[in-house]
């Protein structure tokens, strides 16, 4: 695992997984992405550490992440999250995605706006969270017991519920404290404390800042500028580069003496005659 904060982080509205879901990468580079698939949540998946667990040396995990990124399903960036102290600091991410995504997904992505994902066909229609809280409301209060019909009108105002951070346990105590003696229509009485409880909208967060990262370089810039996760530099075009070579003794003091001196030269200009 990495350090707390750190590491994996599973992006949303991913398909159920399959047996087929890499299907479409080489061999090694789908035996590499089901193997991050399966790893839990902050789970450090740098090269160093997957070279320790997996039978591949740092230069081809390397190769293989960034094709897994191309394909994608992973980006590299990071994250400006807000501080216990009101503060605010930048985190490393890895965000993974078992589902492939193209560059206008995870650009809607950093900008905290995720596109909607269609929903596979489904065989058999499915009971919704509401209905089923509903239909098993009988078994901790038996004079609430309600019918199929009742469930699905009263289905949509528990949603609402749901939309608003309750929890079933919160749910169901708001609509099993207190009942009266004796219990005459039992979905008159859930309609009525489902309206008459209700929530309050919940305080709308600030969408994230996140920032994209080049698998190549490391250097940051707009999701549009990387396509596939890779710079313009690393591609082979014009644009943006990182050197890694240090910078020579004499280059750095001289960079330092022409700071200090243009801020001798702001200090004198406001100092009042």
């Amino acid at each position: 695992m990495a350090n707390p904060g750190y590491g994996k982080r599973s992006a949303p509205d991913q398909h159920p997984c399959t047996n087929h879901d890499f299907s479409h990468l080489p061999p090694r580079e789908a035996a590499v992405a089901g193997y991050l698939d399966r790893l839990p949540e902050g789970a450090d998946i740098s090269v160093k550490t997957l070279a320790k667990q997996l039978p591949y040396g740092q230069c081809a995990l390397r190769t293989a992440l960034n094709r897994i990124q191309a394909a994608g399903h992973l980006r590299r960036g990071r994250e400006r999250l807000e501080t216990e102290d009101g503060g605010t600091r930048w985190i490393t991410r890895s965000w993974w995605s078992r589902t492939a995504r193209d560059d206008a997904w995870w650009a809607a992505f950093t900008r905290g706006d995720v596109p909607e994902v269609p929903a596979g066909p489904s065989p058999r229609p499915t009971r919704s969270r509401a209905h089923i809280l509903l239909a098993a409301l009988g078994r901790t209060a038996p004079v609430l017991a309600l019918s199929a019909a009742d469930c699905a009108v009263l289905a949509p105002l528990l949603t609402e519920w749901f939309a608003r951070g309750a929890s079933d346990e919160e749910v169901v105590h708001a609509l099993t404290a207190g009942l009266p003696t004796p219990v005459h229509n039992p979905a008159a009485l859930v309609r009525r404390r489902l309206v008459d409880k209700v929530p309050p909208e919940p305080v709308p967060r600030p969408a994230p800042r996140r920032l994209l990262e080049c698998a190549e370089c490391g250097v940051p810039g707009r999701p549009e500028a990387l396509p596939g996760g890779v710079c313009a530099g690393c591609r082979g075009g014009r644009g943006p580069t990182r050197s890694h070579a240090p910078l020579a003794p004499s280059v750095v003091q001289g960079r330092a003496a022409g700071i200090r001196a243009a801020m001798a030269s702001t200090r004198r200009e406001r100092t009042p005659v």
